[in-house]
């Protein structure tokens, strides 16, 4: 059997709080991400979500249990993984294709080779033309843009976004939405975002998986079977509906709504 893109095995995290107590994060975290698999987490604030996401991503440890990447522990960062966050945070003082060189730099990596990269995924986010200009002259919609081409440009295996598009207004949200699906179908690599919205989950999402306030654990994995490519006004249809609903009801019974 082939190995998993990465899975979590009961990972649990705690925290030691400034008055000496333990802070439990994660309680018994548990499933696999298949090869290509788009899968949303959904979950309250402070349930763990980014918590989770920095642990595959190697920039923390659990408390116990396992997180593994093809099969392999996962011991710290590595160039098979990329990652994009709520900000950005670009250099301000180098240009759009300078800072999604970033990487490969601190990699000593041919440079060659990673610009003409870099150039192929700045074009595949809509940014080509741009690659002169600065952070400061650009849109938030296309600073994220530009995170996203960074996070790319060493072909990791799996890409890991948190919150990528919360900072954004609704309307630019949508269209990064729909970018991020074009992206993800151009390039076939595994992708992991955690959100708040319900929405978002299950138009990006294979499927959805739910997690419960803290400590969080995983209350519901639903797989969602809409046709793609996914246009944009799926969310008017009964069954885009019924998914939210049904997640929504979810987190109610589990008091993850208020």
């Amino acid at each position: 059997m082939t190995a998993a893109a990465f899975g979590f095995s009961s990972i649990n995290k705690s925290f030691r709080s400034k008055d000496g107590g333990d802070v439990i994060a994660l309680h018994d975290v548990e499933f696999d991400v298949r090869h290509g698999e788009f899968v949303t987490v959904v979950g309250p604030s402070g349930c763990g979500k980014s918590t989770l996401l920095r642990i595959l991503a190697g920039l923390e440890t659990p408390s116990a249990g396992t997180v593994s990447m093809g099969g392999v522990p996962v011991s710290g960062p590595s160039r098979d993984i990329g990652v994009v966050f709520q900000a950005p945070v670009l250099l301000p003082w180098r240009t759009v294709l300078q800072n999604v060189l970033v990487p490969a730099q601190i990699q000593q990596r041919d440079m060659a080779g990673a610009t003409a990269k870099a150039r192929e995924y700045l074009d595949m986010v809509g940014l080509r033309g741009f690659e002169t200009k600065y952070p400061g002259e650009l849109s938030g919609g296309m600073q994220q843009r530009v995170g996203i081409a960074r996070a790319l440009v060493n072909d990791p295996k799996v890409l890991l976004m948190d919150e990528p598009f919360g900072a954004l207004d609704a309307m630019t949200r949508e269209t990064m939405n729909l970018e991020l699906l074009r992206i993800k179908e151009r390039s076939g690599t595994t992708i992991m975002l955690v959100t708040h919205s319900i929405p978002e989950a299950v138009f990006l999402g294979d499927r959805v998986v739910v997690m419960s306030p803290r400590p969080g654990r995983v209350t519901q994995i639903v797989d969602v079977d809409l046709p793609k490519p996914r246009p944009l006004d799926i969310i008017n249809s009964d069954a885009f509906g019924a998914y939210v609903s049904g997640i929504r009801g979810n987190l109610q019974a589990v008091g993850g709504l208020d």
